[in-house]
């Protein structure tokens, strides 16, 4: 008996320490399944539906959606991310009618050099530039605007993972009737793992039009799941969001939904 009992322990022992090391393993792919810098080509859909705006008419409403490519280059020191959005504006007449614009707005790209790139933390930085590809003067500014992203996404606990985007951009050229832009953004984000690739987070986005004045400064709280299947992970959200501070046309309130797509291969 005294002779089984050893190799019972350490078969026993094995198993444990190979079921932990995939549970890590599953725990550290969720939650680089949300770092906007992971070292894996990435491929996004997100929406942003608004139907409430402050300093609007009850019925109007946005709806943007996102289409946003990320490849990363120099063995993942040099990510280029580009965004392309595709918007609806509706806006209702003096009759009620509600009267909505559709189209392609203005696509941006930022290429971060990412001078600090580990599983616990990934920092970068770069310039930034936004085409004034809008196919409707509503739906962009007609300018070509230049500036910088700075980006950072902490992930030393396999439970909580949190950092931020910052933006800002300013006009360089572009239509000389439309009037020329200033404007910064702040994207906290934050997440919380509750295993088996469930997750709590939230991701507002915090703009600041300074050439206006106006301003808006939401906070969000929605759920996650990811998942693997073969060498992409596939993560899944939605997150309402409601703006505490707003200054001018801003939402609201909105719902975030999105599938991010990530090729490990």
């Amino acid at each position: 008996m005294k002779k089984l009992l050893l190799p019972l322990l350490a078969c026993f022992f094995t198993v444990f320490a190979s079921a932990q090391e995939e549970e890590n393993a599953a725990a550290n792919s969720a939650a680089q399944a949300n770092n906007p810098l992971a070292n894996m080509t990435a491929l996004n859909f997100h929406d942003y539906y608004t139907p409430k705006l402050s300093n609007a008419p009850d019925d109007a409403y946005l709806n943007t959606a996102w289409v946003r490519f990320a490849k990363p280059f120099s063995s993942g020191k040099l990510l280029l991310r580009v965004s392309t959005p595709l918007s609806t504006i509706g806006t209702p007449d003096v009759n009620g009618n509600v009267n909505t614009v559709n189209g392609l707005g203005d696509i941006n790209a930022f290429m971060s050099y990412n001078f600090v790139s580990k599983p616990s933390a990934t920092v970068g930085a770069g310039p930034l530039l936004t085409a004034p590809t809008a196919s409707n003067e509503l739906l962009g500014t007609g300018k070509w605007q230049a500036g910088f992203a700075f980006v950072a996404f902490i992930a030393k606990s396999p439970v909580f993972q949190f950092g931020s985007l910052v933006t800002w951009q300013t006009s360089i050229a572009g239509q000389s009737d439309r009037e020329s832009t200033n404007n910064a953004a702040f994207q906290p984000f934050y997440f919380w793992q509750l295993g088996k690739g469930l997750y709590l987070r939230g991701a507002p986005i915090w703009y600041f039009d300074i050439k206006n004045d106006a301003y808006s400064v939401p906070m969000g709280l929605g759920v996650g799941k990811v998942i693997k299947v073969g060498d992409t992970m596939i993560n899944c959200f939605i997150e309402p969001q409601y703006s505490m501070l707003t200054y001018g046309t801003q939402p609201l309130f909105q719902v975030f939904t999105g599938i991010n797509l990530q090729f490990m291969n």
